[in-house]
């Protein structure tokens, strides 16, 4: 077997920097690079004709914005019953010179395996099998887990994504290259059951583990395995002859290679559980558009029938969300990207997948008889620039400025209900700060930076920056509980935390009570004004380690093989250890680590260095000052976190702009918490890009 620990850094840094790319996507959705219609005049549109279609096709995938991110990519767009369009374009094997070929070239589908999923689970919901009211556990048998409601997880809720489970995403174990070891959906479940952490049915949260769980009942109730169920109920009688769930005969061998955003081929893997509902599907375009083919048609491919119309009409309607313009979703469907003034229509279903080195979009107009999918083969945002432009040039009206009724705005006292810190209920370590600034409100993260947001209705605000929405949701006593904006996660929501109350020795006052208190507001400090912090105190390099992997949302290895022998017994190892895989850290000339030696501010730089310097490359950094003294080998490290804002109020520039780092200094408590802030809270990108443009390597 191949050396595991490399091949996790890969996967999971690739995995990390579809976060990376999330900014300049979302950006460049709002002005994509293909021209279109104006999206006000619905009479510019053009007919979805075969040869409207390829002009499109070609005129996107020939941009100078989409080759750069190109390996091979798939689009296939039927209408009316027919096939419009079917089309590869790059390659399935760059090295290999293999072009995409949309009969043949299998695409991972990611989670549009939940699409499915959905579709076997309202099957059964037709036959009386299931009953979309009832406690899941009717159909799985009892599964120890804490729910301190009183209210049962309905199989509704697996459907909706309401289930208030605790996140549970697939793990870094979960991707692997271990292709002979076999592990059941319900052994995963089991061994992996999340606790319920808010009340059933009450907040949307985009949950992998819900459709796990969903596919646990499917094959509960039919009785059958579930890629069995889903062979012989979907695509045996759509003719779906190149889908399932196992890696292996032709799906294996004609599985496009994957590609990491640099355009780096990554090894072959599989996932755990074996059949794993939620995202490991395996198809070609030619098989998903018959799916979508039927599924427009109201469930009827020839003289097959996969689901009732009736049936299909509730899996197009959505069942929550935000504000109107704000959808979340159907059964087995989600909101469509937003626009820019028009919000994500509720007429249009789609879903996305994204694993590692694969994406996926299906998009379905029910009233307009269309549906388009996209799958391609290399890290990177290509549906959002696909996605807006597709709609511009043929369906321009779902992209209207949306029509807004009268709504009495909320003053500035009442707007200050808003304000906090929200973390992505599924991504905590995404984050959006929601301020008061001279009278306005303001939303920040680490992408865009800050923009003002103008109330436009009741709860809903536009984002000045690109003209999208953010929603709000109010708890019973008028203060801010959840908000859904279009950057971050755009299939989530982000909950408010409670204020932070600070420490006996960290009062309102403090030079360093913004970071304290924001660490407390979002659960990684005990929130306790009682409590003392003791912020000048030194930190360890395990608990360095610790906070930063816990606010990061990596979990500590499961390994018992660890690298450094003083980490035995030690309560952070595990966290160590996933640094160790993460490349983050490396041990003491001795072979130890010292986990509980205090770290110094160099070598707290240098860990950062570690992750990022793929990402932001040292000579972006090399004309930054530096002062004071700092070790030669942490050099770049340290002008990379100067220049990025790692640190807090006490470092500052001398008249020469040269900055003191202070790095050989012991790293204190406070000055951990303010490092911890910028990575929520700086705009890094647009650091880093301005420092590019700066320097004469933008678009190098």
């Amino acid at each position: 077997m191949r050396n595991r620990s490399a091949f996790w850094t890969r996967t999971v840094l690739a995995a990390a920097l579809i976060l990376t790319l999330a900014a300049p996507a979302v950006q460049a959705s709002a002005a994509p690079a293909v021209s279109a219609p104006p999206a006000s005049v619905a009479g510019q549109a053009k007919p979805l004709t075969k040869e409207n279609a390829a002009a499109f096709l070609k005129q996107f995938f020939s941009s100078d914005e989409v080759k750069a991110q190109l390996a091979g990519a798939v689009v296939i767009v039927v209408k009316d019953g027919k096939t419009v369009i079917e089309e590869g374009f790059g390659y399935a094997d760059k090295a290999a010179k293999t072009a995409v070929d949309p009969d043949e070239t299998v695409f991972r589908m990611a989670s549009v395996s939940k699409t499915f999923t959905a579709a076997a689970a309202m099957q059964l919901v037709e036959q009386g099998k299931i009953d979309l009211k009832a406690d899941f556990q009717v159909y799985t048998g009892p599964i120890v887990f804490d729910n301190p409601f009183g209210v049962p997880v309905t199989v509704e809720d697996l459907l909706t994504h309401t289930t208030g489970f605790r996140i549970q995403d697939p793990q870094p174990e979960d991707i692997n290259d271990d292709f002979e070891t076999k592990v059941s959906i319900e052994d995963y479940v089991l061994r992996n059951m999340p606790p319920v952490v808010r009340e059933p049915g009450t907040s949307y949260m985009y949950d992998n583990f819900a459709s796990m769980l969903l596919g646990l009942v499917v094959e509960k109730a039919s009785g059958e395995p579930y890629e069995d169920y889903l062979e012989k109920h979907v695509f045996a009688p759509l003719n779906m002859d190149s889908s399932g769930f196992l890696l292996e005969g032709k799906l294996k061998d004609e599985l496009a290679t994957a590609y990491d955003a640099t355009g780096k081929a990554l090894d072959l893997y599989t996932v755990t559980p074996t059949v794993m509902p939620q995202g490991g599907m395996l198809s070609t375009a030619d098989d998903i558009g018959k799916f979508m083919t039927a599924f427009l048609n109201g469930g009827v491919s020839g003289n097959n029938r996969i689901l009732a119309a009736s049936t299909v009409d509730a899996m197009e309607e959505y069942r929550s969300s935000i504000h109107p313009l704000l959808p979340n979703t159907t059964y087995g469907f989600e909101a469509p990207i937003q626009l820019p003034g028009a919000g994500s229509s509720s007429k249009i279903i789609t879903k996305a997948g994204d694993l590692i080195g694969f994406s996926t979009y299906m998009f379905l107009i029910p009233e307009q008889n269309t549906g388009v999918f996209i799958a391609y083969n290399q890290q990177s945002a290509l549906r959002e620039l696909f996605y807006p432009a597709f709609i511009q040039a043929f369906f321009p009206q779902y992209a209207a400025p949306a029509k807004l009724d009268a709504f009495q705005p909320l003053s500035a006292e009442a707007l200050d209900a808003f304000t906090g810190y929200y973390a992505d209920l599924r991504l905590k370590s995404l984050v959006s700060t929601v301020a008061m600034q001279e009278g306005a409100l303001t939303i920040s993260d680490a992408f865009l930076g800050t923009r003002q947001l103008r109330q436009v209705d009741d709860n809903l605000f536009i984002d000045e920056l690109t003209k999208k929405f953010t929603g709000f949701e109010l708890t019973p006593g008028g203060q801010g509980a959840y908000l859904k904006e279009p950057y971050l996660n755009p299939y989530g929501y982000e909950q408010k935390g409670p204020d932070g109350v600070g420490y006996s020795d960290v009062t309102a006052s403090h030079p360093y009570a913004t970071p304290v208190m924001m660490l407390q507001s979002l659960g990684y400090l005990p929130n306790d004004a009682a409590l003392s912090f003791q912020p000048e105190a030194g930190i360890t390099r395990a608990e360095y380690v610790r906070l930063m992997l816990e606010s990061s949302g990596v979990k500590a290895s499961k390994t018992t093989k660890l690298a450094f022998p003083d980490l035995q017994g030690h309560p952070d190892a595990g966290y160590i250890q996933m640094a160790v895989e993460l490349g983050m850290v490396e041990g003491t000339a001795g072979g130890e680590f010292q986990p509980d030696r205090v770290i110094s501010r160099q070598e707290a730089a240098v860990m950062v260095w570690r992750l990022l310097s793929a990402q932001y490359p040292d000579k972006l950094f090399q004309d930054v000052k530096l002062a004071g003294n700092t070790d030669k080998w942490a050099v770049p490290a340290v002008k990379m976190a100067v220049a990025l804002g790692l640190y807090g109020p006490d470092i500052k520039a001398d008249a020469k702009g040269a900055v003191d780092f202070k790095s050989r200094e012991a790293l204190s408590k406070q000055e951990n918490a303010a490092i911890l802030y910028a990575l929520f809270t700086n705009p890094m990108n647009q650091i880093v890009a301005g420092l590019a443009e700066k320097s004469g390597e933008a678009g190098k």
